[in-house]
């Protein structure tokens, strides 16, 4: 099992100055942590006009700085949305990328799920995967020696040799951005590792591993000429500390994420309100007070707790063959000591156990090669779009129009 770190770059309000850059620079310290530490991978959305939820606009320049101050940990856009950049812009990023970390880029790919970001860069609902996949099929010929040219319905591009090329050949690993069970088999249809931004039980794991695994291995359709990256992870709030009550007082950002997250989503087309119309941290906190037994079955739920608590909870998901656990531990308030000392506990007491899994790859070699055969799991216990862990919210959101 591999283990990632991921960041949305959270700024609840009220902001003052020097907030946004407190913010980058005690995330790259706790990237560089997790780098000495021996976490795999780290995460990084692509997000605009989000208060508070994300301030992070532009991962590739947060990634290259992180290049800089790190030896091992892959760095993953996660993602990069195809909808709101230029196909040759893409390729360019995330050439670049892979050539200052010295072949280390994942290049995970997705839509946008709203139209407040969609709309100001001429793009809507109901065409963005359409877009999307013309994109993707523009993107790779750029990553080959020489040049080359796309002509389709959203992107008329002439002949031309991008540069520079990657230096992972032929390309770096590829990623899909997966929030409910159909994008899950879409990213394994399409031969894309699957990065589930959802926050799911074992049980839910399990089914999951095995939609996407079976769409991978049964119905592929790939939609250019890439390299498949058979992959599946999940993304569980995380914080680890000595007690499981100390972890929950910690980690109060896992349920502010998932009632921005809630919250948002409730609006027609996922739309955000009007910038300024709405302090997230104000509402979260008037949720909360109305809510404590919701707050604290929230807190149950994902990584949260003691070495001992976080370990038996891994246990379950090594049995549904997930193979990387994304940690979110940079949410709401969650401060940047308790951040850097959640990541140095969970390295020391519990990843050893989990750093290597030989029946795991057995199992994943055994599912490539079709040598197991995985059942057919009925899934619809299991297609919420946030999950059966995810606190439940009905706001009245005031639209931007």
């Amino acid at each position: 099992m591999k283990f990632g770190i991921f960041y949305e770059l959270q700024l609840p309000r009220p902001w003052v100055a020097g907030d946004e850059l407190e913010l980058y620079q005690n995330a790259l310290t706790q990237l560089e942590t997790a780098d000495r530490l021996g976490y795999d991978y780290a995460w990084v959305v692509e997000h605009h006009f989000l208060e508070e939820y994300s301030h992070s606009p532009s991962p590739e320049s947060f990634l290259g700085a992180a290049s800089q101050r790190t030896k091992d940990i892959r760095l993953g856009h996660g993602i990069l949305q195809l909808t709101t950049n230029h196909p040759a812009r893409v390729a360019e990023r995330v050439a670049v990328l892979d050539v200052l970390s010295r072949g280390r880029c994942e290049f995970g790919m997705g839509e946008s799920a709203s139209i407040t970001e969609l709309e100001p860069f001429g793009r809507n609902m109901e065409t963005k995967r359409e877009v999307f996949e013309e994109a993707v099929r523009a993107i790779f010929p750029m990553f080959r020696d020489g040049g080359c040219e796309h002509h389709g319905k959203y992107f008329d591009i002439p002949l031309r040799n991008v540069v520079p090329k990657p230096v992972q050949k032929p390309h770096p690993p590829l990623w899909m951005a997966c929030s409910q069970l159909p994008t899950i088999e879409r990213a394994g249809q399409n031969g894309f590792g699957a990065l589930g931004f959802q926050f799911v039980s074992a049980d839910a794991a399990h089914a999951w591993v095995h939609a996407y695994y079976n769409a991978i291995t049964k119905r592929l359709k790939k939609l250019s000429d890439y390299e498949i990256n058979p992959n599946m992870a999940l993304v569980s709030f995380f914080m680890c500390a000595k007690t499981d009550e100390e972890a929950r007082r910690r980690a109060d950002g896992a349920t502010f994420f998932q009632f921005a997250l809630r919250y948002y989503g409730a609006a027609q087309n996922r739309q955000r309100p009007a910038p300024g119309t709405v302090n997230m941290w104000d509402e979260y906190n008037k949720w909360k007070r109305d809510n404590p037994d919701a707050q604290e079955a929230a807190l149950r739920g994902g990584l949260i707790g003691s070495p001992e608590t976080i370990a038996k909870k891994l246990r379950r998901f090594r049995t549904s063959h997930i193979d990387q656990v994304i940690l979110l531990n940079q949410a709401g308030k969650n401060s940047h000591e308790h951040i850097c000392e959640s990541l140095e506990l969970f390295a020391r007491e519990v990843l050893p156990e989990f750093r290597h899994d030989p029946e795991h790859e057995a199992w994943k070699a055994g599912v490539m090669s079709g040598d197991i055969q995985l059942e057919e799991i009925d899934t619809k216990a299991f297609t919420d779009r946030y999950g059966k862990l995810a606190v439940n919210v009905a706001p009245k959101v005031a639209v931007s129009s």
